[in-house]
């Protein structure tokens, strides 16, 4: 289970336990320099990691592994979801609200000005970014209470400005690093997105569906936004989610 920007493997407590009384095996790992024992210190390196370092840690821990996994990544993990499909023979990946890979173009107005906004920070590629409340309050934590919102907020830690700027600005990024050739994905995907995702909203999801020609099954989640494993909903989510893995056996 691979978390997105500014979390850690907590934000799949509720998901990682859900499957845990089904049988399965899980691990939700922290992204390089993140996770409740980084916050609130930024460690030095962090502003310059780049996606290409998660993914080589995602990768050692998955080749330590005794059989091929089930790969959950929600938001920019769900990107690295797709990147690690690429490269590895995994046994299904389902992506939460998946950031896009390198290629995809954005379809609202309000990504557009994210991505833009990330160049007030001056050379993102070099800077660790800080979470800022009012942003994660109105765009992924919309649906819970007052309450679960800053009892969330006060889990987030930085990301790393390189590892953003290579999701968010693919077009400038010579070295394509979130690129994911459709062709060496080959096993079976479940792309899920809520209708009221503004961070990676339904229609740019769906195109990164179609990349995977009839191999990902699409499914919008009436009324759910961005913070898919624990906002109100997920435990229908999370049914839906076994019966779709119950299916390929």
């Amino acid at each position: 289970m691979i978390h997105g920007a500014f979390a850690g493997g907590w934000s799949f407590d509720f998901l990682r336990e859900f499957f845990q009384t089904r049988g399965y095996d899980c691990l939700a790992p922290d992204l390089r320099y993140h996770g409740l024992h980084h916050h609130p210190r930024v460690h030095p390196a962090l502003g310059t990691t780049s996606m290409r370092d998660y993914l080589e840690d995602l990768l050692a821990l998955i080749d330590g592994l005794a059989a091929p996994p089930v790969v959950i990544g929600h938001s920019l993990g769900g990107l690295l979801a797709q990147m690690i499909a690429a490269r590895r023979p995994i046994k299904a990946a389902i992506l939460l609200a998946p950031s896009a890979p390198w290629g995809v173009l954005a379809s609202s107005l309000p990504e557009f000005i994210g991505a833009n906004s990330l160049f007030l920070n001056g050379a993102p590629w070099e800077t660790a970014l800080l979470p800022v409340y009012q942003i994660a309050a109105d765009y992924s934590l919309d649906r819970m209470s007052i309450a679960e919102r800053h009892a969330t907020f006060e889990k987030l830690g930085p990301e790393a400005g390189r590892a953003t700027f290579e999701t968010l600005h693919w077009q400038l990024d010579p070295n394509r690093t979130t690129f994911v050739f459709p062709r060496d994905v080959k096993c079976p995907l479940l792309t899920l997105v809520g209708t009221r995702d503004k961070i990676n909203p339904p229609e740019t999801v769906r195109r990164v569906a179609r990349r995977y020609r009839g191999r990902s099954d699409y499914v919008t989640l009436e009324g759910m936004s961005h913070w898919l494993p624990s906002e109100p909903g997920w435990e229908d989510m999370a049914h839906m989610m076994a019966d779709w893995l119950a299916s390929l056996d």
